[in-house]
């Protein structure tokens, strides 16, 4: 994958807890706006979902927080593919304090393809896998 970050942001006061550092659900946030710049780099971009009626679920997702990000930190996520199977992916985000190169937090998730209308799991376009086989950064689970 590109090492071209995901995402760029800063770590306002309003997203800071009771113990002053950035709290978890801001951290979800983050690693939510990550992935759609990843998926954009796959070609599932917001064109292709709205036109093909796919969409993206995630239906996991663990996220280990190693660092304290506090108001005012930069951030940074870079993200890499795992796997690719018929009609889910995995990947990581990688969050790291801009300023220090800390690793802040890690979180990895396995997203599912859907037919919007029908509400279940579809099969990638095989253009989306194509692009998608250029971009993973470890070899293919069995």
């Amino acid at each position: 994958m590109e090492r071209e970050a995901t995402y760029r942001g800063t770590v306002y006061p309003w997203q800071c807890d009771h113990v002053g550092h950035m709290n978890v659900m801001w951290y979800v946030g983050k690693f939510d706006e990550a992935n759609w710049n990843l998926f954009a780099r796959l070609g599932l971009t917001p064109s292709y979902l709205r036109a093909s009626g796919r969409g993206m679920a995630a239906v996991q997702q663990t996220i280990t927080y190693r660092r304290e990000l506090l108001a005012g930190d930069i951030v940074e996520i870079r993200s890499h593919l795992l796997d690719i199977s018929d009609k889910s992916i995995r990947f990581r985000h990688d969050m790291t304090n801009a300023e220090t190169g800390e690793i802040a937090a890690i979180c990895e998730i396995i997203g599912v393809h859907m037919d919007r209308s029908q509400r279940k799991s579809a099969s990638f376009a095989d253009a989306i896998r194509e692009i998608a086989l250029l971009h993973l950064a470890e070899p293919t689970r069995a």
